[in-house]
C-alpha cells in the first residue's frame, strides 16, 4: 500500500540539516533517526539511543546506541550493502551542524556544547558549555537526525541515507517524491512485526491549497493537514465539525498545537504608540478573540487570552491575560492620550495575504475605540526580512515550537537575543524578566522551573510586547482507508505504524 499527500509549498531539501519548517521535516522524519525521540504526549523516547545518562552537574549527556541499527543500503558500503551505526556517525551528524560550509540554520542546536566525543564504537559524550535542561529534548529535532560519514561524498537530491523506516527512491523536482520501505528498519509492532507497514510513501507538489483539498476529497490523497480559507466552509461548520456529507469518508482529529499566533509590537521604533504600554495593552482589550476564532477559523483554535506560551505546555500563567474588554481599551487609549498629547492614535499592522481575514476583523473592533488602523500586506518572505531588521512596528508572526519546553518560547523576550542575531523581533527588554530566563537556565527540577516561566509569562501579559491571538490547534482530515497515523503537538508527521485497508 501506498500513503499518498500533498506538500503545496514543495520541499527544499532531504538533508536533515535543512529540516527547519513542516515541508522539509515531514520527509526527513520518514528517512532519519535521532538519538532521542519524542511520544505523541511530547515525553522523551529512546530512539537510535537505547539508553543515557545525565551528569550530577547537568553538563555532560552521555549516550548509548543500540548494537542493531543499521543504515538504508546503498552502493557507498558496497554493492546493495549497508553498515551498523557507530558512535563516530553521531559525532560526525552533530559537529556537522557547526560547519560553515554547511551552514545549516539548526547550528544553535548545538552552540551551548563544548564538545561531542565517541568514546567508542557504542557511546557517544556531549558536554555543554552551561546547564541547559531542555537540551535532551532538544536532540529530538530533525536537526539532529544521524547520517552516516559516507554523506560527505554524497547527494542528498540523489541520495539521503538514514535508518528511518522509509528510504529514498526517486525526487522527480517540483513532482514528486517517492520513499519505499526500508527492509532493515529496526523497530517492531507489539505482535514482533518489522515496521512500517505500508510499501511506499509518494508525496506530490500541487501549488495550491484548493487543488490539494479537490484532490483529497477525490480519494487521490489519503491526508488533509490544517484548515486553508479556501475550503474550510466547504468541509467544516462553523462550530468545528466535520460536516456530514464527508463523514462515511473522512476521519477529522484535532489536538493542541505548539503554536502561538500574535501580533509585535517593535519596542524601539520612533512611534509613541508602540513605545507606550497603555496603547498596546489597550488593543489587547479591544476585540473578541473567542468571536474571532469562531467565525474566521470555525473554532480550529483556542483563544489567546492567556499569555505567550501555548496550550500543552508546562509553564503557561495561570493569571488572568487578555479578554475583551473594550471599555477598559477606550479608557486605556485616552489614558495614552494624556501621557503623549497624541490626538489621533495610529497603527500600522504588517501581515501576509493568509491573515488578512484576522487582521481586517482586529482593525474594525480597534477602529471602534478610537484608534485608526491600516494594514500593510506583503509576501511571508519580507515580513520575515523586515521584522527581523526592525523595520515594522507592528506585524503579525507565529512561533512553533522547535523543541517541547517553554524556555523556547520566552526565549523571544530575552534582552540578549535581539534581532537581527536573535529571535526577540520586539526588542523587549526587562531586568526582571532577564533574570528569571538566567535562572530558568540553571533549573534542572521541572517543577521549580515551570514556576519561573509561569511567572515570565506574566511578566510579558502585563508589558504587552505582544498581542496574542491565538495557540493554534492541529487538525488532520486522513481517509477512513487510513489507520494509525495519530497526531501530536508537534504536528509531526509519523508514517512507521500506517496501515491502508480496503
Amino acid at each position: 500500500m501506498v500513503f499518498r499527500y500533498n506538500e503545496h509549498a514543495n520541499i527544499t531539501s532531504l538533508d536533515p540539516a535543512f529540516a527547519k519548517d513542516q515541508r522539509n521535516i515531514w520527509p526527513a522524519h520518514q528517512l532519519y533517526n535521532t538519538l532521542v525521540k519524542l511520544d505523541d504526549e511530547l515525553n522523551i523516547e529512546t530512539d537510535l539511543a537505547k539508553s543515557w545518562s545525565i551528569s550530577e552537574d547537568g553538563l555532560v549527556y552521555t549516550f548509548t546506541l543500540h548494537d542493531d541499527i543499521y543504515f538504508h543500503q546503498h552502493q557507498v558500503f558496497g554493492k546493495d550493502s549497508t553498515r551498523q551505526v557507530l558512535a563516530s556517525d553521531v559525532e560526525y551528524s552533530l559537529k556537522r551542524l557547526t560547519d560553515p560550509e554547511v551552514a545549516s540554520p539548526g547550528s544553535w542546536i548545538i552552540s551551548n556544547v563544548e564538545h561531542i566525543s565517541a568514546l567508542n564504537d557504542r557511546i557517544v559524550e556531549i558536554r555543554l558549555k552551561q546547564k541547559f535542561p531542555a537540551f535532551l529534548g532538544l536532540l529530538s529535532s530533525k536537526f539532529c537526525s544521524i547520517i552516516p560519514k559516507e554523506m560527505e561524498s554524497l547527494d542528498f537530491q540523489t541520495s539521503p541515507i538514514g535508518t528511518g523506516p522509509f528510504k529514498f527512491k526517486r525526487w522527480e523536482i517540483g513532482e514528486k517524491l517517492v520513499l519505499r520501505k526500508n527492509d532493515l528498519y529496526f523497530k517492531m509492532d507489539a505482535q514482533g512485526n518489522r515496521l512500517p507497514y505500508l510499501e511506499a510513501v509518494a508525496i506530490t507538489f500541487l501549488p495550491d491549497k484548493q487543488s490539494e483539498f479537490l484532490a483529497f476529497v477525490q480519494g487521490k490523497l489519503d491526508f488533509l493537514s490544517g484548515l486553508d480559507p479556501s475550503y474550510k466552509d466547504e468541509l467544516i461548520t462553523t462550530s468545528g465539525e466535520l460536516k456530514s456529507k464527508f463523514k462515511s469518508l473522512i476521519e477529522m482529529e484535532k489536538s493542541p498545537y505548539l503554536n502561538t499566533e500574535y501580533l509585535g509590537f517593535y519596542l524601539d521604533s520612533n512611534t509613541k504608540e508602540a513605545q507606550s504600554k497603555a496603547f498596546r495593552k489597550a488593543i489587547n482589550f479591544a476585540f473578541d478573540r473567542v468571536k474571532m476564532i469562531k467565525y474566521l477559523r470555525n473554532n480550529i483554535g483556542i483563544p489567546g487570552n492567556k499569555g505567550f506560551i501555548p496550550e500543552g505546555l508546562s509553564g503557561q500563567t495561570r493569571s488572568d491575560g487578555y479578554s475583551y474588554q473594550p471599555e477598559k481599551a477606550k479608557e486605556l487609549i485616552q489614558k495614552f492620550k494624556d501621557e503623549t498629547g497624541v490626538s489621533r492614535p495610529k497603527l500600522i499592522i504588517s501581515t501576509n495575504p493568509s491573515y488578512v481575514d484576522l487582521v481586517e476583523f482586529i482593525q474594525k473592533e480597534v477602529q471602534k475605540i478610537g484608534v485608526q488602523v491600516e494594514i500593510n500586506v506583503m509576501p511571508p518572505s519580507t515580513i520575515r526580512q523586515k521584522r527581523s531588521a526592525g523595520q515594522l512596528d507592528n506585524f503579525r508572526a507565529s512561533w512553533i515550537a522547535d523543541y517541547p519546553d517553554a524556555i523556547n518560547y520566552l526565549s523571544l523576550f530575552y534582552s540578549q537575543n535581539l534581532s537581527p542575531n536573535g529571535p526577540n523581533y520586539t526588542h523587549f527588554k526587562n531586568k526582571s524578566y532577564d533574570k528569571l530566563f538566567e535562572k530558568a537556565l540553571g533549573t534542572t527540577v521541572d517543577s521549580l522551573r515551570y514556576q519561573l516561566y509561569a511567572q515570565m509569562d506574566s511578566i510579558v501579559i502585563e508589558e504587552a510586547p505582544i498581542i496574542p491571538l491565538y495557540y493554534d490547534e492541529v487538525v488532520r482530515f486522513r481517509s477512513k482507508t487510513v489507520e494509525g497515523l495519530g497526531i501530536n503537538p508537534l504536528n509531526l508527521l509519523d508514517l512507521s505504524r500506517v496501515k491502508k485497508i480496503k
